[in-house]
């Protein structure tokens, strides 16, 4: 899968994760999808960061990332490793 493809289709991810687990769709829904290598899945919150500390939800991302993967896996049906830069 290329990263254009998964870029087409987040927002069923984050749909799904919404369902799983509200804190965890708060902490990715304002992350920007930057590289995908067939694996790792790298995310992107360097807009977030502009608008404050407010809205730093980093440790909360952390904890989430397996329901971030999990609904990866449901709606694309690949297995990825999530990062952040």
């Amino acid at each position: 899968m290329e990263l254009g493809q998964i870029r087409e289709r987040w927002n069923e991810v984050l749909d799904a994760l919404l369902t799983r687990d509200r804190i965890a769709w708060l902490a990715f829904f304002d992350a920007r999808l930057a590289d995908f290598d067939g694996r790792v899945l790298i995310l992107d919150f360097s807009d977030s960061q502009k608008l404050g500390a407010a809205h730093e939800y980093s440790s909360t991302r952390l904890k989430q990332h397996v329901l971030l993967v999990a609904a990866v896996k449901d709606i694309l049906n690949i297995d990825v490793v999530i990062a952040e830069q």
